[in-house]
């Protein structure tokens, strides 16, 4: 797994010294951005998105938990890079993954990323089991991925989900969430509920139906007052829950 890392460093030789072992040792670690003090390091981390910051302790105007202190819903794992051990507690009560001493060991800096990545890829695998778009075990409710998590919802809420390319949009009654997954997949996710494919860009909440227009393929109504067009093709598995 590649990690993106980002370094806070006020000391440049240090900064040098921890940016060649990593090009040198961790293939598998990409550099960023570097930061010499807390402001730096933080629109660093903010611009970057890291896996993991290399992070000196003291630094002009403040120390390496000032800046954690400002990011209190971080992402990333950090492994502090100090001359001094006195703060290896307040390290740990910051939820450092690693705690390495000047000069730098380098299998000390290896075994540090390794750990690191061990974490990151523990993560991954756990939110690949959850960050889909499927029904869960709470009865009646959706996971829908998002940049940053997911969003859970009552599927009936859901009015009707539209057909966009490689993603669906699904239309809530005072809301649109579009989500990187086909219609298809949306299709297959709800077939225990009450959906029904009535075009190639809509899955209807049949729930939500209030009307039927006649004609070659009709059309429906939901009950937020829009007006969706039924293919031919799909005519009579639409008809089949009105049976």
């Amino acid at each position: 797994m590649e990690l993106k890392a980002v370094i806070v460093e006020d000391e440049a030789n240090s900064r040098e010294i921890l940016r060649n072992y990593l090009a040198k040792y961790c293939d598998k670690v990409t550099l960023l951005g570097e930061g010499a003090t807390i402001e730096e390091g933080l629109q660093q981390i903010k611009k970057h998105r890291p896996d993991l910051v290399f992070l000196d302790v003291e630094m002009p105007f403040g120390n390496a938990f000032d800046l954690l202190d400002q990011i209190p819903d971080r992402t990333f794992e950090t492994i502090f890079v100090t001359a001094y051990n006195q703060y290896a507690m307040d390290a740990l009560n910051h939820h450092a993954a690693y705690y390495l001493m000047k000069p730098i060991n380098i299998d000390e800096l290896i075994k540090a990323v390794d750990y690191v990545r061990a974490i990151k890829e523990k993560e991954n695998a756990l939110e690949g089991q959850v960050l889909q778009a499927r029904p869960v075990r709470a009865e009646g409710k959706i996971t829908l991925p998002q940049q940053d998590g997911f969003q859970v919802l009552d599927i009936s809420d859901i009015y009707f989900c539209k057909a966009d390319d490689n993603y669906t949009e699904i239309y809530l009654e005072k809301k649109r969430i579009v989500v990187s997954k086909t219609l298809k997949y949306f299709e297959e996710a709800l077939q225990s509920y009450s959906f029904a494919r009535i075009h190639k860009s809509y899955l209807v909440n049949v729930t939500e139906v209030v009307k039927y227009k006649k004609g070659k393929g009709g059309s429906v109504v939901l009950s937020n007052g829009k007006e969706l067009s039924v293919s031919a093709s799909k005519k009579a598995d639409l008809l089949s829950y009105f049976q």
